[in-house]
């Protein structure tokens, strides 16, 4: 015990076993609904576009997690957990496979090449520089729009609001509605106390509102929590899967075109950088992980594990692996160290014999208090944001925005990068702006383009 508490740090960042331990199983319970998600969408499943056989992904998803969120806490000894990033398995079979027109296998090599170009970034000084260069202010900006975003994100899975034409509230007679605003309301509650059960509002609020829901599904209400059921004769998939189809994929991905796989490799290198960044950067500040000059620990080994999991996602037959935001949760609940990544890891692995059990906890008005009270905690960083000066202001602004409204970290931030050096010329500080900002601002103008097909 001892060992394990001096090779993860305990004592030099106050960490405790139960905060760890508990930490981490709230992370892996706010990160599990992608053991629903990404094979659904990555399937194909959902869109009818012709993915990933569907046994094989779900075992990439567990496996590529465990391994990814094994290498960050070992590697980098931060409480922040991996799996397969959402908005990218969409991109992967809506742009890639269904838009382009390339099979899955030559997907899956796009991903490797992408998460390739990654690990190589990732062994060079610029891993370090691209986040560094970023100033303080807009560093709290992107802390405050991944918090706002990400309970955002859960109130519209959860069916608080919808989006007919316009955002507007929900059907709050919903069954599955009001479950998820009780959620919200317990974790208020106990976050709120005096006592020392406040430190467990994360865990209480998914436990409890998981066994309400799973009771009153067994008193025949409906959309509520429940068991689920995996047929395992699905595993058959993954000898076709694993390993081969990215093998496949490299025999015949360069006949395509070489401009739009450029662009497509680009694209998945893009997001996976900056959601990364982002979510490094939102994760250290909420964990207090900070040196004086506003770094943070370990970053360049934080970046090499993201890479490492997306050569390994792809390797194993699943969109890129990525940092995921819900990591906060698990922070917010006590967790320092690597330690409770290890946890997250295992619970992954777990998962594979147990998904049926697992199942309670992905359904989306389970999670939704964690998330919303994360958004609370994390929106406490506009206090950093010098308001008064107004390239600061308008940047963070633009930052928080673009969060919410394009459900994109990586496209705050890139809005965020081309509006702080816009204002920054038109200032004449121009000296002011780090060479890797504006090279980051061009790069971002191009992907818009790109993405906007107006070349």
């Amino acid at each position: 015990m001892n060992q394990i508490k001096k090779f993860f740090k305990f004592e030099e960042r106050g960490a405790s076993f139960r905060a760890e331990i508990i930490g981490g199983i709230v992370t892996f319970l706010a990160m599990s609904y992608i053991l629903v998600v990404n094979p659904g969408i990555a399937s194909g499943l959902w869109s009818g576009e012709a993915g990933i056989p569907y046994g094989g992904v779900f075992f990439a998803t567990v496996v590529g997690a465990f391994i990814a969120t094994m290498v960050m806490a070992l590697l980098a000894n931060l409480p922040i957990g991996l799996a397969p990033g959402m908005g990218v398995n969409a991109f992967f079979v809506g742009v890639i496979i269904g838009q382009y027109g390339y099979t899955w296998q030559e997907a899956l090599a796009l991903s490797f090449i992408g998460g390739l170009l990654f690990l190589l970034i990732s062994l060079t000084p610029l891993r370090r520089t691209l986040i560094q260069a970023i100033p303080q202010d807009l560093k709290a900006a992107i802390g405050v729009g991944i918090g706002f975003f990400i309970a955002f994100v859960g109130l519209r899975l959860s069916g608080v609001f919808v989006w007919n034409g316009q955002l507007q509230l929900g059907d709050l007679t919903s069954p599955s509605v009001l479950l998820g605003l009780f959620s919200v309301v317990l974790i208020f509650i106990v976050h709120s106390l005096k006592h020392g059960i406040s430190k467990f509002s994360f865990i209480i609020s998914i436990v409890v509102t998981a066994l309400v829901g799973l009771l009153l599904g067994q008193l025949g209400v409906q959309n509520m929590p429940s068991f689920g059921e995996f047929n395992y004769d699905a595993f058959a998939d993954i000898p076709n899967v694993a390993f081969v189809g990215v093998f496949e994929g490299f025999k015949t991905v360069f006949t395509q075109p070489v401009f739009t796989t450029l662009f497509l490799v680009f694209a998945l290198l893009f997001v996976d950088i900056f959601d990364t960044a982002g979510t490094l950067v939102a994760v250290g500040k909420s964990a207090g992980l900070e040196d004086s000059e506003g770094n943070i620990p370990n970053l360049d080994k934080a970046l090499l594990a993201d890479s490492i999991g997306t050569l390994v996602s792809s390797t194993l037959g699943t969109p890129e692996i990525t940092s995921y935001v819900e990591s906060t949760t698990g922070v917010e609940a006590g967790a320092k160290t690597g330690f409770s990544s290890v946890v997250v890891a295992l619970l992954f692995l777990l998962s594979l014999a147990l998904f049926p059990i697992f199942n309670i906890f992905t359904h989306s008005s389970v999670t939704l208090g964690a998330l919303v009270l994360v958004g609370v905690l994390m929106s406490q960083q506009l206090k950093e944001i010098d308001w008064s000066n107004m390239t600061s202001a308008i940047t963070a602004f633009v930052v928080i925005v673009g969060m919410i409204f394009t459900s994109s970290i990586a496209d705050g931030i890139a809005f965020g990068f081309i509006v702080y050096t816009l204002i920054k010329l038109v200032r004449g500080e121009y000296k002011d702006v780090h060479p890797i900002i504006y090279g980051s601002s061009v790069l971002f103008v191009v992907y818009f383009i790109l993405t906007a097909n107006l070349i």
